[in-house]
């Protein structure tokens, strides 16, 4: 009952995921993902992923701090390492556990690059890491959502460097 209860949770999360992938308002972006992030705390709760719903929490309190235009490098640093410090000592995974703390940190220290590229590589490996650990704790919904996502960006970085040049 647990796998399927945590599978509705986290379709509609996922759902607005993808609502918030239709929003051209940078704050009602941050409210909709936040609302996202809820639901995937509850629904990896209710399916016993600890580490994943300790990343999602510290991700809403980032989208909170980025919602107030106060995410800075101190508050960067400051998420990094209470991500780390609460993985490590609630871990109930072995190494599948640790893969929502590899994203989360890559994406904190990538997510501002300027370079499309390295950005939506940043999206796929992020995703890949999701989807293992999403697999592991039965969260299919969230595991096809990463999927979709990460095939999403592929072709994004294909069209991109496939677009014809334009001529002068």
């Amino acid at each position: 009952m647990n796998i399927i209860a945590g599978n509705i949770i986290a379709l509609i999360g996922s759902l607005l995921m993808v609502y918030s992938g239709i929003i051209k308002d940078k704050k009602k972006i941050l409210f909709v993902q936040s609302i996202q992030i809820l639901l995937f705390i509850i629904s990896n709760l209710v399916l016993g992923g600890i580490t994943g719903a300790i990343i999602n929490l510290i991700g809403f309190i980032r989208n909170i701090l980025c919602y107030y235009d106060k995410y800075n490098n101190i508050e960067k640093f400051i998420i990094t390492s209470v991500s780390i410090a609460l993985t490590i000592i609630f871990n109930n995974l072995g190494i599948v556990g640790y893969l929502p703390l590899i994203a989360i940190v890559a994406y904190n220290i990538f997510m501002t690059t300027k370079n499309i590229y390295l950005f939506k590589s940043l999206i796929i490996f992020t995703m890949v890491m999701w989807a293992i650990y999403d697999f592991t704790i039965k969260s299919y919904t969230s595991f096809a959502f990463d999927i979709f996502t990460l095939i999403a960006n592929i072709i994004s970085i294909y069209n991109i460097k496939n677009k014809p040049k334009k001529k002068r």
